[in-house]
């Protein structure tokens, strides 16, 4: 298992992670454990901006020659911005998760709980139970 899991995200037991941006916002991707299960993806539908999602809740799917695949809104609150690079270049998902990969941006809603994040070191641990 050589999944890259950063030690400064946190994550989500549907395999999504959560950057906390200075802005207040918080940016959101799938992890190299989903993409590598999923494989080549070839299409990425994300949620428009402005939309409200809610943590826990479908708000984007990631489509790979094997499968698609719901994504889950780690967050409650308002999508700030979108990466429309994804919808051209779907495979940055597999060759940058954590980074050029990123799918969306979100402004959590002010006293709204997160979803179940977890830190790096139980992300993995929960990848180890989950063979």
């Amino acid at each position: 298992m050589g999944e890259k899991i950063p030690d400064d995200l946190q994550y989500t037991r549907n395999h999504e992670w959560v950057r906390s941006l200075p802005s207040g916002e918080v940016e959101v991707g799938i992890t190299d454990h989903a993409q590598e299960a999923l494989g080549d993806l070839v299409f990425v539908e994300l949620p428009q901006l402005g939309a409200q999602v809610t943590a826990g809740a479908a708000c984007a799917v990631v489509e790979s020659v094997k499968a698609a695949s719901d994504v889950y809104s780690p967050v409650t609150g308002r999508v700030t911005a979108r990466n429309e690079e994804l919808v051209q270049k779907p495979e940055l998902l597999n060759s940058d998760p954590y980074g050029a990969g990123w799918m969306m941006r979100v402004q959590a809603d002010a006293g709204a709980a997160g979803g179940a994040s977890i830190g790096a070191r139980d992300y993995a641990e929960f990848l180890k139970e989950a063979e």
